[in-house]
């Protein structure tokens, strides 16, 4: 006669049950919630581009801007030769007309030139000179012409012991601009002041021209 094997109460049974549900109900939240996620995976913020720099706020150093035009000729020693202020720097033929005026351009000589062509001249002090003697040196002569008469201008130099620039001619519109020329100094003690004679029309017509400023630098 076999031995009666021992059932397991129903109760005992329904705790199983009851337990293997929970457990996976729990897994599966677990799941659902990320517990089981890596630190990447659960990172579903939006990827971050990578950092730039704004152009305004960077500027290589091989783009840097060239210098501006003109900040070379301002760091330059100039030695002023003329200026409005002192007219009696000029000397005028008796048919030639020399004038200071003033208009929201500043002060300047208004120069004309006689019929018969004589130029105006303006002194170029001994001291001056002494400073340029042997030297290199480049002139500027500030103007412009008259409201509405472009003008061709010519320039003659005496500077006794140191020679001469040769005659230059330039055409001058109505903008104020710098008409510069070079000269080469002999190494030689000026016994007398110079000149720089500036005829304002070329042609005789009877133009003037306007003359801001006079100066020269030793060109390094």
């Amino acid at each position: 006669r076999r031995a009666r094997r021992r059932r397991l109460p129903l109760t005992a049974i329904f705790f199983g049950v009851t337990l293997l549900a929970a457990v996976g109900i729990g897994l599966y939240f677990a799941n659902q919630t990320g517990v089981f996620k890596s630190a990447t995976e659960l990172d579903t913020a939006p990827p971050e581009a990578p950092p730039t720099v704004d152009g305004d706020d960077f500027t290589p150093d091989d783009t840097a801007s060239p210098p501006k035009q003109g900040e070379q000729d301002q760091a330059r020693d100039w030695i002023n030769v003329f200026s409005p202020g002192d007219p009696t720097q000029v000397n005028a033929p008796s048919d030639a007309k020399a004038d200071v005026i003033q208009d929201e351009s500043g002060s300047f000589l208004r120069i004309r030139s006689g019929a018969s062509g004589s130029a105006i001249s303006f002194d170029v002090g001994q001291g001056v000179l002494e400073k340029l003697a042997g030297k290199h040196a480049t002139f500027d002569i500030i103007a412009r012409s008259e409201e509405g008469q472009e003008t061709q201008i010519s320039v003659d130099c005496n500077f006794g012991e140191l020679g001469d620039c040769g005659r230059k001619r330039y055409a001058v519109g109505r903008e104020r601009n710098e008409y510069l020329f070079d000269v080469r100094f002999p190494d030689k003690h000026p016994g007398a002041a110079g000149t720089i004679a500036i005829n304002s029309d070329f042609d005789k017509q009877g133009k003037s021209v306007d003359i801001y400023e006079i100066r020269v630098s030793v060109v390094p």
